[in-house]
């Protein structure tokens, strides 16, 4: 058994690009814009999760880190955090969304941040929110794939596969 990372092998490609999440500001005008409507999340594939959703937590994430060239970086997005009860009847609408963005407007502190859901399945994975669309009965929020990639790929020589080198 390999050792190595291969995303083939369980058929979770990574995407070409990475689309960064959509603005604070851009998701909170259209909940505004719509607020007796439900909200669907569709996953970068189209599917949706299920419906009776609740964002439990609006954030927001810094992360300071080195990469792997001894940069140092810093990343900060505004997450919603989501999970998915028995309640099946519940159904979140975008009036009570803007409500949890408004209670977390200090913790927020009027950044315009890149917005991402976190949502656990066998594990807990984050989406890029990457784009919202008004359909007549809802309220649709895509997620995007987000992937790991070097950030020092100006200093760090990959190394062909099995040879010793690089960065790290």
């Amino acid at each position: 058994m390999s050792t190595e990372s291969d995303p083939a092998a369980c058929d979770c490609r990574p995407p070409a690009a990475s689309v960064p999440g959509m603005p604070v500001s851009a998701l909170m005008a259209a909940l505004a814009a719509a607020p007796e409507l439900p909200l669907t999340v569709l996953w970068p594939d189209g599917d949706p999760i299920e419906p009776h959703f609740h964002v439990t937590e609006v954030g927001r994430v810094q992360r300071d880190f080195v990469d792997c060239g001894g940069t140092v970086r810093r990343s900060v997005t505004c997450l919603l955090q989501t999970w998915v009860a028995d309640d099946t009847d519940h159904r979140i609408t975008a009036g009570k969304l803007l409500k949890a963005f408004a209670h977390a407007a200090p913790v927020l502190g009027g950044e315009d941040l890149p917005v991402e859901l976190e949502y656990e399945a066998c594990n807990v994975i984050q989406f890029a929110v990457v784009a919202v669309r008004r359909e007549p009965a809802r309220l649709v929020l895509q997620l995007g794939g987000k992937h790991t990639d070097c950030l020092a790929k100006d200093v760090c020589l990959l190394p062909a596969k099995g040879a010793a080198g690089g960065c790290c």
